[in-house]
């Protein structure tokens, strides 16, 4: 029995030895099979030395869109506006201010461009070339003040400006320049066809022109907001837009997808203030629709001011009114949601002339609706002195209509009160 059990135990060492020797010889064919050795591999602990240096891929990405088109249309006319003012200094004379002699001095010095020095910048567009020369469309508030100015091309070459007019109403300037530099003029689109949502793309030149041409965009946020500053005296019906707007960026160009220019960048809301606290506003920014600067431009140009029509009347919006009021002093129908009340009819006026009356209430010239004065002014200074209107008004809850001939314009209407006062 136990030499049974020995034997049977040999024959299992035997069976065993020869099972890893089998095992063995697999795994090696295994690694012969695949170019390798039993041993380790020497490369996997210099791998550093074996790696290939990074490379650009041949592969490029078509980044053509209509945005770019767009920005190409346009880019090589936009500009930055230099404003350029008298440095004040003082006269080495340590009497002159005993003898005057110093103001003279600096009055002197006022007349030389050599003393002037960079005050502001901003940017323009050059919308139009007639021979030798051409002109530039930026905001009234980047020449404001200037004693010269300086026009930065697209390619940085600098050219003298001249101011042809300023219009503080629109916010809008003119500037001539030499054409010699000028290879490329804006086109102007139709911004009444405008869409919310459709693109909208600033070009101009934020910080100054240090970062010239740099292009944001976004979208059109809304169309015909009302924009009144009391301040500066800008009244307009503006476009509003999410497209970053900076400080530089004034007076440049907002543009649509195909290239053209459908308004002039003009201001921004960058906070507001309630009783509690100070809030950030982000994507609020607004142009000068362009049928509005066509109509503005071509009289700065031409005569380097505008003249508008004046009806004569002081005004509130209706939506300021209080309900109460509105039943009480004006008698209107609840039917009448917006307009404009007219709160005073100057003496020998249009206004005066065609009957209107204190506490009338405006909704429509010429059959286009008035739901504000700000509505009430664009309307109105898209007419010439000599043009006649109709007024549709409610007078309690009377509807009327008056024809009214703009006979004077809003400048002798302001000397008029001036020299009533």
């Amino acid at each position: 029995m136990k030499q049974k059990r020995k034997g049977s135990g040999g024959r299992f060492l035997t069976g065993l030895l020869g099972g890893a020797v089998g095992g063995l010889l697999i795994v090696g064919g295994f690694y012969l099979a695949n170019g390798s050795t039993l041993a380790p591999s020497s490369s996997s602990n210099n791998s550093s030395s074996t790696s290939e240096p990074a490379k650009v891929s041949n592969v490029k990405v078509d980044v053509d869109s209509d945005i770019t088109s767009a920005v190409e249309k346009v880019q090589g006319a936009v500009v930055s506006v230099i404003n350029l003012q008298a440095q004040q200094q003082s006269s080495n004379n340590p009497w002159g201010d005993m003898f005057g002699q110093q103001q003279e001095d600096s009055s002197a010095e006022n007349t030389d461009d050599s003393n002037l020095v960079e005050a502001s910048e901003g940017s323009g567009v050059i919308y139009n070339k007639d021979g030798d020369s051409a002109y530039v469309v930026t905001n009234n508030h980047v020449v404001e003040g200037s004693d010269g100015l300086e026009v930065v091309m697209s390619d940085g070459t600098k050219v003298k400006g001249e101011l042809m007019g300023t219009d503080a109403v629109t916010d809008l300037a003119v500037i001539k320049i030499s054409s010699e530099n000028v290879d490329e003029v804006a086109t102007f689109g139709d911004s009444s066809a405008l869409k919310v949502g459709e693109p909208a793309i600033a070009i101009g030149s934020p910080l100054g022109s240090q970062y010239a041409n740099s292009v944001t965009s976004g979208i059109i946020s809304s169309v015909n907001r009302p924009i009144s500053d009391s301040t500066s005296g800008v009244n307009i019906s503006a476009i509003q837009t999410d497209a970053a707007i900076n400080p530089g960026n004034s007076g440049g160009p907002l543009v649509n997808i195909a290239g053209q220019v459908i308004g002039i960048n003009s201001s921004k809301i960058a906070s507001t203030s309630t009783e509690s606290s100070d809030i950030s506003v982000e994507g609020m920014g607004f142009a000068i629709p362009s049928n509005d600067v066509v109509k503005i431009i071509d009289q700065l140009q031409k005569d380097g001011k505008v003249t508008r029509p004046a009806l004569g009347i002081n005004m509130v919006d209706l939506s300021s009114v209080t309900s109460q009021q509105q039943e009480q002093i004006l008698g209107v129908p609840s039917s009448v949601k917006s307009g404009v009340v007219i709160t005073n009819v100057m003496n020998a006026t249009p206004a005066e002339k065609a009957g209107l009356k204190q506490y009338d209430v405006i909704t429509k010239v010429d059959g286009e609706e008035v739901t504000s004065a700000t509505d009430l002014q664009s309307i109105l200074y898209g007419k010439n002195v000599g043009d006649t209107i109709t007024i549709t008004y409610y007078r309690g809850d009377k509807e009327s209509t008056a024809k009214v001939d703009l006979t004077i314009d809003s400048s002798a209407l302001q000397q008029n009160q001036n020299n009533n006062q």
